[in-house]
């Protein structure tokens, strides 16, 4: 099971406050890549989260009570769709976390990730599989499990500003070629209303792969080359080798809805993976050291303001 022991949460509690007393500047806490894998084994064991499916609804429950062990409440935000293959009504809901900040008068900042599995397999190896959805081991819950262990840092030592972890549903809905169908979660977040809310956001997309590359996305380095500079930058000072300073691919993603909606929004995410859409996206393909790369930048990037791109 993916837990985050209390004892740990009070520890890095205390801790924060007894560094607070020698100095000004935070040293931010650190992010186990091994915690973010249970998590992300926790996820894939309840089966294919497509939404409306009963793995779909444990997995649910999973958050919910995850976050309410470190004392963070969980706010559902559910709407319907209606699917054009099918003519069925699907439910969908985005889970949103807040963890409040230091400075309450600062825009916070969003941190978002899908929670979906995707319901086929287009791209199947044995083709007698691709009705099938996938599990979603790196597509999916890699950019959650980075969340959740995140939450426990957040919650044992408070972030400078409001963070918001944010877990959207139905990005994967949509058939090949059907862009209108996907990115459905982010879509609705935005419709709701977000202009001026946050700082900035970073999407978090297969971030898992053992032989992790990550390279800055086409349209985020388009809309916010500043936002990639300080992640990049980052990563280099980091020594975090498995990231690369140059642009390679050009994917639709939560961050595009979240951008058209007014948060200046970057997607983080390594599309060089052989198991893309296939059967064989599954945990063991999956590594701590991958997601701890992620997580560490994501963490240093959250605790250190000075780094943040000046509005």
């Amino acid at each position: 099971m993916c837990q985050y022991p209390q004892a740990c949460v009070t520890a890095l509690a205390l801790a924060a406050l007894g560094f607070a007393c020698l100095t000004d500047s935070v040293v931010p806490p650190t992010f186990d890549g091994h915690r973010a894998l249970q998590c992300l084994n926790r996820q894939v064991s309840f089966g294919p989260r497509v939404p409306g499916s009963e793995a779909w609804r444990q997995c649910r429950e999973y958050y919910t009570t995850y976050f309410d062990s470190l004392g963070l409440s969980v706010d559902s935000q559910a709407f319907d769709f209606v699917d054009p293959y099918s003519g069925a009504t699907i439910p969908l809901v985005n889970l949103r976390v807040i963890i409040e900040g230091q400075d309450p008068h600062q825009p916070g900042l969003l941190l978002a990730a899908h929670w979906d599995s995707r319901p086929r397999t287009d791209l199947a190896v044995d083709r007698s599989l691709a009705a099938l959805p996938i599990d979603g081991a790196n597509d999916g819950a890699s950019g959650v499990a980075v969340l959740m262990e995140l939450a426990g840092l957040l919650a044992a030592q408070p972030p400078p500003v409001k963070v918001e972890l944010l877990l959207l549903d139905g990005e994967d809905w949509g058939r090949a070629g059907h862009v209108d169908y996907y990115l459905l979660g982010s879509r609705e977040f935005a419709r709701r209303g977000i202009r001026g809310k946050y700082r900035f956001a970073i999407v978090l997309d297969m971030v898992g792969d053992k032989d992790q590359q990550i390279y800055r996305e086409g349209y985020s380095e388009e809309y916010h080359p500043e936002l990639n500079d300080m992640v990049f930058d980052l990563a280099k000072e980091l020594n975090i080798t498995t990231f690369h300073d140059s642009v390679k691919h050009h994917v639709l993603d939560d961050h595009l809805p979240l951008n058209g909606g007014g948060v200046p929004a970057i997607n983080l995410i390594d599309f060089d993976y052989p198991y893309w859409h296939t059967e064989l996206d599954t945990p063991d393909k999956c590594s701590a050291e991958s997601l701890e790369n992620v997580g560490k930048l994501t963490t240093n990037i959250i605790y250190n303001s000075s780094l943040w791109p000046k509005n």
